[in-house]
């Protein structure tokens, strides 16, 4: 989950208000910009204050409000936590694609994966999980990696957990439903056996996820700087471009909390833009991928 803008939205405030429909003061931003930060981690500067607009004029109008003050005020009271939760989803956009950042479906093809398929033959567990999963393409694409190599590894005991914060983009990913554009960088030969045809809720033909390949992957909720119900261990971690949108002592805690959950023999995948700067916890193995430092490691 990122939050995007385009060049006209960050355009510098003048004044108190930003001229539109509804009025917008710097109080109204920074009401906003806090809950936000306290709900998902993400950190807005005030050159975000026409984004903001632009992104929730259209829920004031659904909602028939007169201001973002009056906003403001719903999404703080118990009763707004629905609306809260609609605010952090106006704010924060979803990219991703099948098999983005090739590099490391390939590192993971070539350096995990055998281990894996050997494990999983053994009757061993084998846990992988994507991170900020948005509408489950990095899933899918994990999924497809293991498939290729292991084409009954749904009968096994291989599972991959896809976690978002996103209600709609989750339920957008267990639909598992996909224009031919998005398919596209995917392998013909791998869609056309793990994929077949439908038509979505419009009547426009798309593919949709076939059976072995959604039967790897579970879609839950999950709040990132939140509390985490699952244990592990995952000998495989994909948690690439969320935690760039946070803090530094956010980031750090993230990055704290994974390191348990890694087998001792896990790789963790990031963000290209992505660092782990000054934690003990992982040692850099290649580019944005890390192996959990042994116990006791300085």
């Amino acid at each position: 989950m990122t939050l995007t803008s385009h060049p006209h939205e960050d355009a510098a405030i003048g004044g108190d208000l930003i001229g539109g429909e509804f009025p917008f003061t710097r109080t109204d931003f920074r009401h906003i910009a806090r809950m936000l930060h306290a709900d998902v981690g993400i950190t807005l500067s005030e050159a975000k204050a026409p984004l903001i607009y632009s992104r929730l004029v259209k829920r004031l109008r659904v909602l028939g409000l007169r201001s973002f003050k009056d906003y403001c005020i719903m999404v703080g009271q118990r009763s707004g936590a629905d609306e809260r939760r609609h605010m952090a989803t106006a704010l924060t956009t979803n990219v991703t694609r099948f098999f983005r950042e090739p590099h490391h479906f390939d590192h993971f093809k070539a350096q995990q994966l055998p281990d894996l398929v050997e494990r999983a033959r053994r009757g061993g567990r084998v846990r992988l999980w994507s991170a900020g999963c948005s509408s489950g393409e990095e899933a899918y694409s994990l999924a497809l990696t293991i498939l290729a190599a292991m084409p009954d590894a749904a009968r096994m005991d291989v599972k991959i957990l896809a976690t978002d914060i996103d209600e709609d983009m989750l339920e957008r990913a267990g639909d598992g439903l996909y224009s031919d554009a998005a398919v596209a960088p995917i392998d013909r030969e791998l869609r056309q056996r793990w994929f077949g045809r439908s038509r979505a809720r419009g009547g426009e033909r798309v593919w949709s996820v076939g059976e072995e390949l959604r039967a790897l992957v579970a879609f839950k909720e999950l709040n990132l700087i939140g509390a985490w119900p699952m244990r592990g261990p995952f000998q495989t971690i994909f948690c690439r471009n969320v935690a760039i949108y946070f803090e530094d002592d956010v980031q750090a805690r993230v990055w704290r909390q994974i390191a348990p959950m890694l087998a001792d023999d896990g790789l963790l995948y990031i963000g290209h833009s992505e660092r782990i700067v000054g934690a003990s916890d992982f040692d850099p193995i290649g580019m944005t991928i890390y192996r959990r430092s042994p116990p006791g490691a300085a």
